[in-house]
């Protein structure tokens, strides 16, 4: 009995000492969760999410987290680092380019696509698939993590940079960074732009909780981006100054595109997690939470949710499927009368009847 409660308690001092101590890649940072008031108001559920029509993804690919129109022709960025096409008339979808790495966020400007690569920054793709990268650096520092992007229509290139700490490709992949970036809350993301005259990277605006989603304001001078860390939706404009468009999100505002009569179209990739609400004021909490085995770490909810915002930040309406059969949606697009879904976990294209 003797060696086995010295066994036990010997155990128990490591354990508590692997908890305590044993070193993480964060350094939590304390703030105040704003109050989650959850899926009521603006937000009541609804389902008109839930029964998409799906369109399988070929040869494997997977997380068309991106969708764009070009000509007629759908685009949406992979995780399998393609960007694949697909054509309403005929249903025929197809590999595009190779861009290897994490293409994210897809723009379209002058009969090109612009690619925020997690991986590889900026890419810039033409009407024959050639892909040339336009940069990787600003300020002679290294883009980590190139996540969403727009263009305004003098060809400034608006983009972020989710996280300047943890890059989605040496945290191992694009959730393991934003998991990262925001238990840690250092808000370390940034929104940059690239100049297609001067060829020119400059820093916008530092200090964001994982900056994510952009899109052109409503005045074409200021873009909307989406702190992913804040669950808000933020104005900056070209001289970084800033104002909240929208806050207290019920999820993690992922994607932002611009909509159909000046709206603009937002995805939540997963509901808030309690816990790290809760925890949000306790960075030494934060610490051991990450010690733990992955199963009992707070961790990405199913819940399908798109919102359409009007140029105001308003919430017109949205589109939810409480069971999140089409996972982990990142946003939408409207083309031709459909609402077409991304994700960053789904081997199809989903759509539905818009609105």
């Amino acid at each position: 009995m003797k060696l086995f409660l010295y066994i036990l308690g010997a155990a128990l001092i490591a354990l508590s000492a692997y908890l305590l101590l044993w070193p993480v890649p964060i350094n939590p940072q304390s703030w105040d969760a704003p109050a989650d008031e959850g899926y009521v108001g603006a937000f009541a559920p609804n389902e008109a999410l839930a029964g998409l029509t799906e369109i399988d993804l070929p040869n494997g690919h997977y997380g068309p987290e991106d969708i764009v129109e070009m000509e007629g022709l759908i685009y949406m960025s992979t995780q399998t680092g393609w960007i694949l096409s697909f054509d309403p008339a005929t249903g025929a979808m197809v590999e595009f380019a190779k861009t290897g790495g994490k293409p994210l966020g897809l723009e379209v400007y002058e009969g090109r696509l612009y690619v925020a690569n997690a991986y590889k920054g900026l890419l810039e793709i033409t009407a024959d698939g050639e892909i040339n990268s336009l940069t990787d650096t600003v300020n002679g520092t290294p883009i980590l993590y190139a996540d969403d992007l727009d263009v305004t229509d003098e060809g400034l290139i608006y983009f972020s940079d989710a996280s300047t700490k943890f890059g989605a490709k040496s945290a191992g992949s694009t959730m393991d960074g934003s998991l990262l970036e925001i238990m840690e809350h250092g808000r370390t993301g940034r929104l940059l732009t690239y100049d297609l005259t001067t060829q020119k990277t400059k820093s916008v605006a530092e200090g964001i909780s994982f900056s994510n989603g952009v899109a052109i304001a409503p005045d074409g001078n200021s873009v909307w981006v989406n702190e992913t860390g804040e669950y808000r939706v933020l104005e900056i404009s070209p001289e970084g100054d800033r104002r909240v468009v929208i806050d207290s999100l019920p999820g993690f505002p992922d994607n932002i595109n611009r909509g159909p009569d000046g709206t603009y179209l937002l995805g939540l990739v997963s509901k808030r997690a309690k816990p790290l609400d809760d925890l949000s004021s306790k960075p030494f909490l934060r610490k051991i939470i990450w010690r733990l085995p992955e199963f009992l770490k707070p961790a990405a909810e199913n819940y399908g949710f798109v919102v359409q915002l009007d140029s105001g930040g308003g919430v017109v309406r949205t589109w939810q499927d409480s069971k999140g059969a089409y996972p982990l949606t990142t946003g939408g697009i409207v083309d031709e009368g459909r609402l077409y879904v991304s994700s960053l976990g789904s081997e199809t294209l989903g759509y539905r009847p818009y609105p």
